[in-house]
């Protein structure tokens, strides 16, 4: 993945398109940062993680410039989260998510919230970057309920 944005960083060095290049900058910068951190190269699981991190302070960033009032950060918030979720895979549509849940709560044999814990660690590892962590658990939350 690191290749794919360096490659991606060329070209729009090359267009002279600021906003993508510094864009592709930070999400490179916080990819190497965690190969340094590590002091091995990323497997494919960890660089999800990487961007999956970065997706959220985009996502956190906006809701705070948007609250504050600050519209020309929170468009700026939104270029760059645009540009990340380039490298993101596709995310789960809302029935292939809750057919995860549904399985993994047969799986598990979940019968009440005392089993959430059982389920999200059987649901999390098979959608890691295709849906938010969140909406995952108020899903097995609704389902055990």
């Amino acid at each position: 993945m690191i290749a794919r944005i360096e490659d991606e960083l060329t070209a729009a060095m090359k267009e002279r398109d600021d906003a993508r290049r510094d864009a592709l900058r930070l999400i490179l910068s916080a990819l190497r940062a965690s190969e340094k951190d590590l002091q091995r190269p990323l497997s494919e699981g960890e660089e999800l993680q990487v961007l999956q991190r970065e997706r959220k302070r985009r996502v956190e960033a906006i809701e705070a410039f948007d609250a504050a009032g600050r519209e020309s950060q929170a468009a700026k918030e939104r270029a760059e989260l645009a540009i990340l979720e380039e490298f993101m895979p596709e995310p789960l549509s809302e029935e292939e998510l809750e057919q995860i849940v549904d399985d993994a709560i047969a799986e598990v044999g979940a019968t009440s919230m005392r089993d959430l814990g059982r389920v999200m660690a059987d649901v999390m590892p098979q959608v890691a970057g295709r849906a938010d962590g969140s909406v995952v658990s108020q899903l097995v939350r609704e389902k055990l309920a």
